[in-house]
Order: C-alpha cells, then sequence, then structure tokens
C-alpha cells in the first residue's frame, strides 16, 4: 500500500497550454497556487475526527442497527506481515520471513469475525471482499485457504459472478500457481505492485521486480479469466524523470491492465522508518513531479484510459468505468468501489470499518489488537458517530469525488432540505475556484472542469464542516 502525499513543488515560471480537444488545459501556476495539503476523502468526516470515547459496544450496536437495512456486506482484512520492506512503504506491517508467524494472527482474526458475526444477519450477501496490507501473499496456500474457509464459515461468501473479490499482490511472491489457487478460493481481480519498472528506480526503494514477473503473472490471470486486473505504480520516487517513467508507462500499456493506480509519494521519513534509507537528494523536484503526472494523463488518455479520479484510471469496459458512467461508483477506505451502498467490515489490525452511521477503527498495534481479542472483546480503540449534518455532507462530498459533479436539486431531494441555501457557505467558498475555470455552474448542477478534476480535493474540502478543527494537522497535498 503506497503513500498517497505528494511533496510541495516548487515554484517557477508558469506554463499554460491550449486543450487539445476533450483535454484539461495545463496550467502550471494554478495548479500550485490551489495544490494546498487537504483529505483524500476516503472518509467523511476523515479519521482525524475519530475519538477514543467510540467503543467496541458502539461498533456491536451499529451491526445490529445496519441488519434493518440489510445492505450488502464488504468486507476488508488486514495482512500486516511482509517478507522484505520497501524503502518508500508507509503501510501498517511487520518484517519477517517466517510464514508460521502468521498462525496467531490468523487465529485472532478468526475470534474477531465469531465477535461480529455475533451482531450481523450472516445472510447479507458478501458483495465485496479485499484483502490488504502488508502483503496477503505473504500467507502459504494453506493459510490463504484456511483464512477463506473462515471467512466463509462466519459471514457466508458468494459464487455470484457479480461478486468483487480482490487481493493485492506482489509479483516478487507469487507465481501461476498462486494465481491458479486464489482463483479456486474465489477471488476473481487482483491488483500487482509494480511502482516502477526502472532497475535504478527499483534498486534505490529495494523491490528488484523484473518485468517479466509482472508480464507473466498477467499473462496467467488473463488466461484463468481474472475480471479486473489493477497495476499499482508509484511517481516521485528517487531517480525518477518524466522521461523514466514515461519508459515504464509505455511498457505498462502494452501490458493492458483493465485498471492503473498511479500514487503519488510524500518523504516523510520522520513518521515513517523505512524512508530514510532514501537519499532526499535522488528525488524529482516538483516540476519533475508535475511534468510527470501530466506526462501519465496525457499518455494513459491517448491509450483510452478514463480518468476515473486522483489515482485512478481504467479502460472504458471495466466495471470501475462503468459504475462511474451510471452514477453508482463509490468511496472507501480501499479507495474507489464498483459495489455502492455496501456496510463495509473491516477485519485486523489497524482495519477501519463503515457500518450504517459508524466509523470504527483497530489499533494500528499488534499486541494491542491480539490483547482485546484474547480478552474476548472487539478490538475498537477509536471511532465516530455520524451525525444527520456528517451524512449529507458525506453525500455531497462522494457524489463531487465520484462523479465529479454535484446536483443540489438531488441533494435537496434525497435529504429534504434546500441544498442551495443549507451550502450557501460552501458555494460562497467556490467562486474563486470557479472564476478560475475549475468548477461551471448550470442552475443547481455544479461541474469540475477538467483541470478541476486533478484538484478535486480542493474543492470537496469546501463542503468539509470539520476541516477548520484539523488545519494544523499534516494532509498530503491535494494533487
Amino acid at each position: 500500500m503506497p503513500v498517497h502525499a505528494l511533496a510541495a513543488s516548487s515554484t517557477t515560471t508558469s506554463t499554460t497550454t491550449k486543450p487539445a480537444t476533450g483535454q484539461a488545459a495545463w496550467d502550471e501556476a494554478l495548479l500550485r497556487r490551489y495544490d494546498t495539503s487537504g483529505p483524500r476523502y476516503t472518509s467523511y468526516p476523515t479519521a482525524l475526527s475519530f475519538h477514543d470515547q467510540f467503543t467496541p459496544g458502539d461498533l456491536t450496536q451499529a451491526l445490529e442497527r445496519s441488519n434493518e437495512g440489510q445492505r450488502p456486506l464488504s468486507l476488508y482484512v488486514h495482512i500486516p506481515f511482509c517478507h522484505k520492506i520497501c524503502f518508500y512503504c508507509a503501510c501498517n506491517k511487520i518484517a519477517t520471513k517466517n510464514t508460521a508467524l502468521a498462525e496467531p494472527y490468523l487465529t485472532r482474526l478468526d475470534r474477531e469475525m465469531v465477535l461480529t458475526a455475533r451482531h450481523l444477519d450472516t445472510s447479507r450477501p458478501v458483495e465485496q471482499l479485499h484483502w490488504g496490507g502488508g502483503t496477503p501473499t505473504f500467507l502459504s496456500l494453506n493459510q490463504m485457504g484456511d483464512l477463506i474457509d473462515r471467512l466463509d464459515a462466519r459471514f457466508g461468501l458468494s459464487s455470484s459472478p457479480g461478486r468483487d473479490y480482490a487481493i493485492e499482490i506482489d509479483p516478487r511472491e507469487a507465481d501461476v500457481f498462486t494465481l491458479r489457487h486464489l482463483q479456486s478460493l474465489g477471488f476473481n481481480r487482483i491488483s500487482l505492485g509494480v511502482q516502477d519498472l526502472s532497475p535504478l528506480v527499483q534498486k534505490a526503494i529495494n523491490r528488484i521486480q523484473p518485468r517479466v514477473l509482472t508480464e507473466t503473472l498477467m499473462d496467467e490471470a488473463h488466461r484463468l479469466g481474472f475480471r479486473s486486473l489493477n497495476l499499482d505504480l508509484i511517481y516521485g520516487l528517487p531517480f525518477q524523470t518524466e522521461k523514466s517513467f514515461a519508459r515504464t508507462l509505455r511498457q505498462v500499456i502494452e501490458l493492458n491492465p483493465a485498471r492503473l493506480s498511479i500514487f503519488n509519494y510524500a518523504h516523510l521519513p520522520e513518521r515513517f522508518a523505512p524512508q530514510r534509507r532514501i537519499n532526499v537528494d535522488d528525488l524529482p523536484s516538483g516540476d519533475e513531479k508535475l511534468a510527470i503526472l501530466r506526462t501519465t494523463i496525457e499518455m494513459l488518455t491517448a491509450a483510452g484510459y478514463v480518468h476515473i479520479g486522483m489515482d485512478h484510471f481504467a479502460r472504458p469496459d471495466d466495471s470501475l468505468a462503468m459504475a462511474q458512467s451510471e452514477g453508482s461508483l463509490q468511496r472507501n477506505f480501499q479507495g474507489y468501489s464498483s459495489h455502492a451502498q455496501c456496510d463495509l467490515l473491516g477485519l485486523g489490525v489497524s482495519a477501519i470499518s463503515r457500518i450504517d452511521d459508524v466509523y470504527a477503527q483497530n489499533p494500528s498495534d499488534l499486541a494491542r489488537y491480539e490483547t482485546a481479542l484474547d480478552q474476548g472483546q472487539l478490538a475498537t480503540v477509536r471511532g465516530l458517530r455520524l451525525s444527520h449534518d456528517d451524512l449529507i455532507r458525506r453525500d455531497v462530498i462522494e457524489r463531487l469525488m465520484c462523479a465529479m459533479q454535484i446536483d443540489l436539486t438531488d441533494v435537496s431531494q434525497r435529504w429534504n432540505i434546500d441544498a442551495p441555501r443549507y451550502f450557501a457557505p460552501a458555494l460562497e467558498r467556490l467562486q474563486d475556484a470557479e472564476l478560475d475555470g475549475l468548477l461551471t455552474r448550470s442552475g443547481d448542477r455544479l461541474s469540475a472542469t477538467p483541470i478541476g478534476r486533478l484538484l478535486i480535493r480542493h474543492l470537496a474540502m469546501a463542503f468539509d464542516a470539520h476541516l477548520p478543527q484539523h488545519t494544523g494537522q499534516r494532509y498530503s497535498k491535494v494533487i
């Protein structure tokens, strides 16, 4: 799981490019002016609003309330183990080569499943399943099978063709047998961590990964009929340039993945110890990172990919692009999702749940997570129950982040409010952005322009009632 933050750009002479048909104008001065820090809005309110007065009992009450709505379930399972540390990484992880160390963790995961399943109507379909990390493929094939069996026993997994069962894979630790096993377990979507195909960059981040490893797995995944395949890339890593990243992109486009996630890197060695192994002088400048971003968007758009939003791109025939076109795209802690209106249950250390009108998070410390479960309690340590205002604003921010537009007339009808009046202060805050061409307003419909899509987080911040409370906190840059 890469870091999603972008270091501040340096100041240089602006460059404005007249757009070709269907392309965004590229105004570096405008991008720099609006490239302030702000939330990524994988949730609203963001995790900074979670508090430690939220208890396991609050989560169990939310689980029981959620049964009334009979929404489908989405399960996220966090596997924190990695065989080797990548220097850019800022994930919650444990580095070890001993897969036996995962056994006690799997036992605790099962206890957490039992404790949560007691409060859930488990006839509700599990439409989504996502294993993240860390490195989920750290687990042995037997351990993966055991974990799936436990999930199925506690919640009842689905065999529906419409299910979205995904797993993050490190190509250095998987082979064709891994893919065949994952398919037999019910996974139909995979995400491969690539980051960059340049040997120089790979050496600098301690992740040597020849293209053939990725290509072999992709070929086998296509042959096996996995429904969708995602590649993760990162820009802003040491020794990257616009030209070098373009070479990586050309190779990636040849591989033809259904989806691409292209994250930007923030160098925060004071917070993440592995990053101290990266020499800051080897990192690309702010100007170079903007050039990489511009080239990325141009190359992928020319190759036929839809820019879903922020870091995500998808082929037009992929479920992510189709969900956006249909207005059903959702945003959650794993990014964009094609399965809307699920209750998300997070399992494992540091995992976050979104159930009914609450968010609940487990501790990031493994010992604290284990101790709670050993005492027969859920490991929830912080969370939040949303107010009515939070729910309204979450709806608006999520629609803006997913559809790149808001219809205030629809908002008025859904929430029985006068939305233009309710959000008058937010609309006033957006006036400068409208004058600068980041959005257009036609009646009660607000739409992000092509360049506004790059700054969509900034536009969403206008509707965030909690943001002033967190101005002293460090967010990543908005592009």
